[in-house]
């Protein structure tokens, strides 16, 4: 490019607006281009400019990235991509003074020696670059900016005592990783930015620092290099960095650089070390602190140069070239950079060198070799993939084959995995980015930049998932946060349409009916203070729910009788109260869930009221003939004996045992039967009992009410069949069976109107005392078992009668009959027999 314009040089420390200085002057002239450090900040300042000048007129241009309207006229790049052959009215370079980086220094001097606008060329860099400038180009106008904030040093911090609003800078991942799970233990978590970062996923941690989510960000020494962020104070973890090459302790420029990322614009900042439990930490000299605080550093004494526009004659010229020395003062050779060390490794093949004849394929090859090492897997394996590359642009149409191409991405198209795992495919999706950029490596290079883009993107949102899931519990930092700048009481709670309840909008658990239950994941620590916090504002939706409850309709509540369990009442399908022992059988206790006394005393009196009514109501529709026993025996009207029969029969829910009621049953005289009829109360001969009361639903509403009537536990109902089959195990089954109105008879349990059907039946088939024949199809109709019948025939009096026969002896009320012994070839006795014996 030729050297169309003079060059001036603003330099400075950092937070002196050299940045957007330079975007100004650009937006003021009808073309431009600048080149930057890092592809988040060139991908930062695009986004600037797009939204002065819109998206028609803007290009970016980085190694994975490129969007280039047909109308763009500014660009913003990465160094590395600054399109040199383009002519600009104005171009700039932001962090000059990177040309003394051994990595990368070369290409910055190279821009900085050749990249120069038709009307104006600006250079930004440190302070220290002053010298080299000068010697490199003559007549350049150096404009000093000062800082518009002080930096002061605030000494050694611990981690609980780090100050709101700071950063944390590392230097390698594993430490960045480290810290950040220390204050996501005791702060709420961190944001995390390093240079490796894909735009998207530094842009959603960065957004979730700048918008308060966490007050913590912990970096790499990228954050050095003019990201803007509203930093307060930087703390370093360490003071010590592997360059590349070696271990060794920052030079106070470099310190400076991240220092000065503390304050923004006219807010001042701060700076210091990071000290851990039972380690010193890092340690500032005096001098150095000294130096950063009034920004004086030495001055730069050399910049890397390596030839920006080598031969391309041949294989053997091009890295002659790429290794000659410079001849300019102040310039050094650059250390040997990957794509050199590549392009030697690979031009020891023939078949390399056979097919880099002339200068168009010269240049491919070269293009090949700059293919970055992304993943960082070294010379010697990223040498392979190089090769891999040339040899098919080097053959046939020159374009890499699609297979492959979709191949690569279909294996890095997994969003599964931890931190390490996905950031590591997204180092791989930016090597196909690359590819995909270059105009002639692939036949159609619009739609496969598209899909790394797009995958690009989905495992940056993974990424940026992953990291926030380790490095950040968002709702402690939210909530401590608030707490610590409205307290308690202050807190904004709301309850969504799904009962889910969040302070501050960060979710911390869910009302279902009037329980809180605080989010399983919450932290320990915090769990108590934020659920008190909650439950104190949720007073008034609690009060809304209470009026809702108190006008619903029946249908809206349901006795939950979950066996094993207290007897409850449900309230669209949440616990509300339990049953216990009340007044009488019918007329249990309320007690309302603990949950409730969050109400006040009107809301609890409408809750009880409701729930009461509601109560009543369903034992009378399900257990009429029970509340008509009930009040016949508090009745004065009726006569006394009459009464001492029904008292027990309401007692006991409707069953009855005649052997325990016969005394008060001989007293009665023929009109008090026939009354107890009116009841609806049957005599048997084994049991006095309310047929209707045996139904399913009432069966069901008479276990839980004589489990509230002894505060216990629901049992198992019995199936819906006559008989029950309880196994050996279940005793405490059988005694809540019986009161139900199941006998035990054997393995089996007989309901007992139906033992009063096969009473009948016996009767009605016998004459005298002579022996008779049973009914087989009845008891198979039942679903006895022959032991099970037996059993049953001897309780109600018969004993058996030659081979299969049965006699009436009649039976003994006062106690259970006891069955006789059975003849010699009675089949029917001898299985009574060996169910007695076993």
């Amino acid at each position: 490019m030729a050297r169309a314009s003079p060059v001036v040089a603003v330099l400075g420390p950092t937070n002196t607006g050299k940045t957007h200085l330079a975007i100004e002057r650009m937006c003021g002239h009808s073309s431009g281009m600048i080149g930057f450090p890092l592809r988040l900040l060139a991908r930062e300042v695009y986004d600037r400019v797009v939204r002065i000048k819109g998206e028609r007129s803007v290009a970016l241009i980085t190694g994975e990235e490129k969007i280039v309207p047909a109308d763009a006229r500014y660009f913003l790049c990465t160094a590395e991509s600054m399109p040199l052959d383009k002519d600009f009215a104005f171009v700039g370079l932001d962090e000059a003074q990177l040309g003394a980086d051994p990595e990368r220094g070369h290409v910055f001097t190279d821009r900085l020696l050749r990249a120069r606008g038709r009307e104006e060329t600006m250079v930004l860099g440190s302070a220290s670059l002053a010298p080299m400038l000068k010697a490199l180009a003559p007549g350049s106008e150096i404009v000093s900016r000062p800082r518009f904030s002080t930096l002061s040093f605030a000494g050694q911090t611990k981690l609980s005592r780090l100050p709101p609003r700071s950063a944390i800078v590392a230097f390698s991942a594993e430490e960045v990783y480290a810290v950040a799970e220390m204050l996501r233990r005791m702060r709420g978590g961190a944001a995390v930015v390093m240079g490796a970062l894909s735009p998207r996923t530094r842009n959603a941690q960065v957004q979730m620092f700048q918008n308060g989510e966490v007050d913590y960000l912990v970096a790499t020494d990228a954050i050095g290099m003019g990201l803007n962020m509203d930093v307060a104070h930087v703390a370093f973890a360490s003071l010590r960095k592997f360059d590349g090459r070696r271990q060794r302790r920052l030079t106070v420029a470099e310190m400076a650089q991240i220092a000065g990322r503390a304050g923004r614009h006219q807010r001042d900042g701060t700076f210091g070390t990071l000290s851990f439990e039972g380690t010193r930490g890092a340690a500032f000299e005096e001098e150095e602190v000294l130096a950063i605080e009034e920004h004086r550093f030495p001055n730069l004494d050399h910049l890397y140069w390596r030839e920006g526009a080598p031969s391309l004659a041949s294989v053997d010229a091009l890295i002659a070239d790429l290794e000659r020395r410079p001849s300019l003062p102040g310039l050094r050779a650059a250390p040997q950079a990957t794509d050199l060390a590549v392009l030697k490794r690979i031009a020891d093949e023939d078949w390399v060198r056979d097919r880099a004849k002339g200068a168009r394929m010269v240049g491919r090859l070269w293009a090949a070799c700059g293919l970055p090492d992304f993943r960082r897997t070294g010379p010697e394996a990223h040498s392979r993939l190089v090769a891999r590359v040339w040899r098919h642009l080097s053959e046939g149409a020159g374009h890499l084959p699609p297979q492959w191409f979709a191949e690569e991405l279909a294996r890095l198209d997994q969003v599964t995995g931890d931190v390490e795992t996905v950031a590591d495919r997204i180092a791989g999706v930016r090597t196909w980015a690359y590819i995909a950029h270059r105009p002639d490596w692939l036949a159609d290079p619009a739609k496969w930049a598209e899909r790394t883009r797009v995958l690009e993107e989905k495992l940056s949102d993974a990424l940026h998932q992953r990291l926030t899931q380790r490095f950040v519990d968002r709702r402690t930092s939210v909530l401590m946060r608030d707490l610590g700048a409205r307290g308690v009481d202050a807190l904004p709670v709301a309850v969504a349409e799904d009962g889910t309840v969040t302070v501050a909008d960060e979710p911390i658990g869910r009302l279902e009916g009037f329980r809180f239950h605080v989010d399983p994941d919450a932290r320990l620590q915090d769990k108590k203070r934020l659920l008190a916090a909650a439950e104190r504002r949720l007073g008034g939706e609690l009060g809304e729910r209470a009026r809702t409850l108190a006008a619903d309709a029946d249908d809206a509540f349901t006795l939950d009788t979950a066996p094993g369990l207290p007897v409850a009442i449900l309230w669209r399908g949440h616990l509300v109260a339990r049953l216990g022992h009340g007044k009488g059988l019918t007329r249990p206790r309320l007690v309302l869930h603990r949950a409730l006394d969050a109400l006040d005393p009107a809301s609890r009196r409408q809750v009880e009221a409701r729930l009461d009514g509601w109560i009543a109501a369903r034992v009378e529709a399900a257990l009429a003939p029970l509340s008509r026993l009930c009040a016949a025996a508090r009745d004065p009207a009726l006569p006394p004996r009459l009464r001492a029969l029904i008292a027990p029969l309401a007692d006991a829910g409707g069953v009855v045992e005649r052997r325990k009621v016969e005394p008060a049953l001989a007293a009665l005289d023929r009109e008090d039967r026939r009354i107890a009829v009116r009841f609806g109360l049957r005599i048997g001969a084994l049991d006095l009992f309310v047929p209707a009361l045996l139904k399913p639903e009432a069966v069901r509403w008479r276990a839980a009410l004589l489990a509230a009537d002894e505060d216990g536990r629901m049992p198992e109902l019995p199936p819906p069949a006559a008989v029950a089959v309880p196994t050996p195990a279940e005793r405490g089954a059988c005694e809540a069976l019986a009161r139900l109105g199941w006998r035990p008879f054997g393995a089996q349990m007989l309901r007992i109107d139906m033992v009063e059907k096969l009473a009948r039946a016996a009767h009605d088939a016998r004459e005298g005392k002579a022996a008779f024949l049973p009914d087989a199809a009845l008891a198979t109709s039942l679903g006895l078992l022959p032991a099970s019948f037996a059993q049953a025939m001897m309780a109600l009096g018969f004993r058996p009668a030659g081979d299969t026969g049965w006699s009436w002896r009649g039976a003994r009320t006062d106690r259970p009959a006891a069955p006789a012994a059975p003849r010699p070839g009675n089949a029917f006795g001898a299985l009574a027999a060996l169910t007695a014996k076993g």
